[in-house]
């Protein structure tokens, strides 16, 4: 199983960058991490927020592979346990897709990218910048791995 980032958003803080790459650095290589960033629409105080919504999403989509699972991180999805969510990776690594982890852009996705996703996961009620969202993903899928792996990072 192959693992994937795609983000909407190309320029984030050194510090997003630095701490993502700190993280996935120790990702298992068969998950062959990959992160895929988008530009983000622009936005005018002429156009809602809706048309860049919609045209983000046709890019998202674009870029979903038909085969793969598709993970949503929407502050609406189900939240899990880093327990839970240990479980879930296995259930996922079990069905044998390649999993697309999506992170909208900063008004959200469109209902085509929300109907497309398999799992829709909220990392936490609170609404995170899109970088330290993409930093908690990667902490948390780390800290998944570690879980099933017997692996000491997880402490309690």
């Amino acid at each position: 199983m192959h693992i994937r980032l795609l983000a909407v958003g190309d320029r984030q803080p050194v510090w997003v960058d630095d701490a993502v790459e700190s993280y996935t650095a120790r990702f298992p290589r068969e998950w062959r991490f990959r992160l895929d960033l988008l530009t983000t629409a622009k936005r005018s105080r002429k156009e809602s927020a809706k048309r860049a919504i919609e045209t983000e999403g046709e890019h998202l989509l674009s870029k979903i592979d038909g085969g793969e699972q598709v993970v949503l991180l929407d502050e609406r999805g189900t939240q899990l346990s880093s327990k839970s969510l240990a479980q879930q990776l296995v259930q996922w690594q079990t069905d044998g897709r390649d999993l697309c982890f999506v992170i909208g852009g900063p008004d959200g996705v469109s209902s085509a990218v929300r109907s497309r996703a398999d799992f829709v996961w909220s990392l936490t009620r609170l609404t995170l910048p899109h970088g330290l969202a993409r930093v908690l993903y990667a902490e948390q899928m780390y800290r998944a791995w570690s879980l099933g792996a017997g692996h000491p990072y997880h402490r309690t």
